[in-house]
């Protein structure tokens, strides 16, 4: 049996991991002085969940070091992981290396046997949810993450050639921001129509924090076909609901993953380089046979015999009641207390009024299919269309410059750049990208100074003593 090693050992073990690595690299940003002398960031990062920290060491790796992460969570609660989340465990292989950037010592598996040992490592299928956390608290330490909790970003604005965040916390100047908040990042969780003149407490989307004890005693219905909504589900089963009834809009739930079942390192780290219209075909049909739930999650939902599935059941209206609720859908109507809707995220702009000042310049898929392709898919047309360093592309060129320093390290960005911000197993693929993106920025940004830094650098590596010439007429 092997002995767990403690974090202490794993850590002195990090520390001389990155030393072979040459990690970090020198510092070799000029730095800034904003608006009465404030402090500018090289980067500010809204969202210190796991987008938002893999980003963050990818570009210290990269000699950059003045960032800053920006959540409105409080410390430990970042991501969804503890709050909306409501699986047993992961849904992600645990052998997936994760945000740790090719560093041995940074992984969840090295983590996990530091504290219970390989044997544990063996006989665990897959990581529980809050150990998970766990891990990126740990990691956000060791990586050496500067977050500030408990902190909105109101607003993002060009200043000059800087950006400035009207923050709860202050003003906040910033070379180059990164929207580095997950699933919602330009946009708000998708509750139907059908469903938002019900008060809360009788209607939650899967992304509502409640406490699901309430749920204790009630008729329950979960809208929605996907892990989410067996997550819901099993959560409401497990919490002693009196009745689970499941509705799917579709014939059946979804078996195939697509995305999974033709998943490679050429699709992670090419599929950048596709051609916009194999890019589009292959998220549209995507969007045709979306990603099944686990086997294990609809089976932790199956077992208990007050749980009942109904299929092509889209809901067609909501009416209160002074009992409750009652659901219509083709195949009949059903009351309950409670609806938990797990219909995803939508792209709405108008949801982010800390993007207002850009919303009208954002060029999207829409734009660049066109008229009858965006008809097709509306949703997927709203999706931004990215650079390939992530950041924003104007409607018209030269009305927002500023788009240029903005960059979407967050799940909309999967339609410009594949699934490397959508989970954790390609997260070090995706901000690999998009610290070099900065980098070659950066660069370019102040090619002058570099070029100064260049001319101007003038310490001899020798006296010039070492070797003196000779004298060729003493010698003849």
């Amino acid at each position: 049996m092997t002995q767990p090693s403690g974090l202490a050992a794993l850590e002195a073990e990090l520390l001389r991991q990155r030393t072979l690595l040459n990690l970090p690299p020198k510092a070799w940003m000029p730095s800034r002085e904003g608006p009465a002398g404030a402090e500018v960031l090289d980067v500010a990062i809204v969202g210190a969940g796991l987008c938002g920290l893999a980003a963050n060491l990818a570009l210290r790796m990269e000699g950059i070091f003045r960032i800053r992460l920006f959540d409105r969570a409080s410390k430990g609660r970042e991501g969804p992981w503890v709050t909306y989340a409501r699986m047993e465990t992961l849904r992600t292989l645990k052998q997936a290396a994760g945000p740790a950037m090719g560093i041995p010592a940074l992984t969840f598996r090295a983590w996990f046997e530091a504290q219970w040992g390989a044997d544990a490592w063996e006989r665990m299928e897959l990581a529980p949810r809050t150990m998970w956390m766990d891990y990126m608290n740990w990691f956000a330490r060791v990586s050496e993450a500067d977050v500030v909790n408990k902190c909105a970003v109101e607003r993002i604005t060009p200043e000059g050639d800087l950006l400035r965040l009207t923050t709860s916390e202050g003003p906040v100047y910033a070379r180059r921001v990164v929207i580095a908040t997950g699933l919602d990042a330009m946009g708000a969780p998708r509750l139907p129509e059908v469903a938002r003149h019900i008060p809360k407490g009788k209607v939650y989307h899967s992304a509502d924090v409640f406490d699901t004890a309430t749920l204790r005693g009630k008729r329950v219905i979960v809208v929605g076909a996907g892990a989410s909504a067996m997550d819901n589900a099993a959560t409401a089963l497990e919490e002693g609901c009196a009745r689970l009834d499941l509705l799917v809009r579709r014939p059946a739930i979804p078996v195939i993953d697509k995305f999974t079942g033709t998943g490679s390192r050429g699709m992670t780290a090419g599929f950048v380089g596709l051609p916009d219209e194999v890019k589009w075909e292959i998220m549209n049909e995507g969007d045709r046979f979306p990603v099944p739930p686990p086997k294990h999650s609809v089976e932790r939902v199956a077992r208990h015999a007050n749980a009942f599935l109904h299929v092509g059941a889209p809901v067609t209206a909501i009416e209160e009641r002074a009992d409750g609720i009652r659901v219509m859908t083709p195949k009949g109507a059903l009351d309950a207390d409670v609806a938990i809707f797990a219909t995803g995220f939508g792209i709405d702009l108008s949801q982010r009024p800390e993007l207002a000042e850009f919303a009208p310049h954002i060029r999207s898929w829409g734009d660049v299919m066109g008229a009858n392709k965006a008809a097709e898919n509306p949703g997927l047309a709203a999706h931004p269309y990215l650079a390939p360093d992530f950041t924003f592309l104007e409607k018209q060129e030269g009305a927002c410059p500023a788009l240029s320093r903005l960059a979407c390290f967050a799940y909309p960005s999967v339609p410009s750049h594949g699934k490397v911000t959508s989970g954790i197993p390609s997260s070090s693929e995706g901000a690999r990208r998009l610290a070099s993106g900065l980098v070659r920025s950066f660069m370019a940004e102040d090619a002058a100074i570099h070029l100064a830094r260049f001319r101007n650098y003038d310490i001899p590596d020798m006296t010039g003593e070492e070797w003196l010439p000779t004298n060729l007429a003493a010698t003849a």
